[in-house]
This record gives structure tokens, sequence and C-alpha cells, in this order.
């Protein structure tokens, strides 16, 4: 298969790629590096990446922010941010990948384990979350020409705890590679409106 991956040079996007590469072609593709460019938060900018690569069989997207602070630091612009990224950049890609995608091909979202696990100071990135996991459950039902679409919700990523681990104490870290199989899994499986629980 032919597959662009969106936030290719992530923790996750790495792991994604190891797990894929032996096996189908792929695309990469950054905010700053890869095979394209591409800005999440530009819909010109999904759509002129698109038009570049062309038809494709898979979509994998492992891309997205959010603002990480308490609710009482939190200001309606924070949470914006993540809405403009996180969600509403992935919910793009979908939007405007449905004509680029083959028949049977599929869409693979990125959520985390806030969308059921609550950590101190990611209200906006459960919010985001559990979006996340109600535009998949819905829109894959809608899709036309046997495209799927699917949702992987790993835990908080081993490479990344340097980074995050603050946020998730008494969490088991998962490994990129264990995360990446839920990818495998999306691409390469029958199933569409799943999420896949990476734990």
């Amino acid at each position: 298969m032919k597959i662009l991956v969106v936030g290719a040079h992530g923790t996750i996007g790495s792991g994604v790629i190891n797990e894929l590469a032996d096996r189908h072609e792929i695309i990469t593709a950054g905010r700053t590096s890869g095979d394209v460019t591409v800005d999440l938060t530009d819909v010109d900018s999904i759509r002129a990446m698109y038009q570049k690569v062309g038809n494709v069989d898979a979509v994998i997207a492992c891309s997205g922010h959010t603002k990480w602070a308490s609710i009482l630091e939190m200001t309606a612009q924070d949470y914006q941010f993540g809405l403009d990224d996180k969600l509403m950049g992935q919910v793009n890609l979908v939007l405007e990948g449905i004509d680029y995608l083959n028949d049977g091909g599929s869409f693979t979202l990125t959520s985390g384990v806030t969308d059921h696990v609550p950590v101190p100071m990611g209200s906006s990135a459960s919010m985001v979350a559990c979006a996340l996991s109600g535009f998949v459950m819905s829109a894959a039902t809608e899709l036309p020409r046997g495209i799927r679409l699917n949702l992987v919700s790993p835990g908080v990523i081993e490479e990344a705890m340097d980074k995050y681990g603050a946020f998730f104490r008494g969490h088991q870290p998962v490994p990129a590679s264990r995360a990446a199989l839920g990818y495998a899994m999306s691409v390469e499986s029958k199933q569409t409106g799943q999420t896949f629980r990476i734990v």
C-alpha cells in the first residue's frame, strides 16, 4: 500500500514507520520536514499536501498538540489551540483526504489515554481526545467507497517520558513500537469506527 504518515518524524510516527516501511510504500509529512510539509492548522496547507502526494491507500495522523496547564490557568485561547491543532487538524485531514483515498482505503487518527483517564493539567487533552473518539465513531458510518476510519489511543509513550512523565505518574509507559501495532491493525485490518487502546 501507499501510506501517507503525517507527523512521521515524531516519537509515535517513527515507530509507525519502523513497523510498516518493510511492507508498504511510506510518504512522510510534517510541519518542517518530510517528503512533503503540512501545517494541520491550515486547511489550504492540507489541501496542497494532498494535491502534491496524489492518491493513497491510507493516511495516518500521528500529530497534534494541546496546552498542558491547570484549569485555573487555562484561557479560552489555550483551549482553542488544542481544538485548532489536534482536533480540527485531524478532522480536516479526513475531510480534505476523502477524494484522495483509494477505494477501501483507511484513515487512522491519534488521541491518547486522556480519552478515558483524567491526568493533572490534561483537561484540554481529554476534551480533544474524547471529541476525536466521537468523530471517528460517527463519521466512519458515512464514508463512501469502503473507506475506513479508526482511532489509536496509546498510553503515555515510553520514549517521551522525559517530557510528559510528570503528568502520568503511576502509568505504565508504552513503547512506541507497541503503539505502532495499533496503527498497523487499523491500516491492515478491515475494522472501522474503532478506537484501538494501546496500554
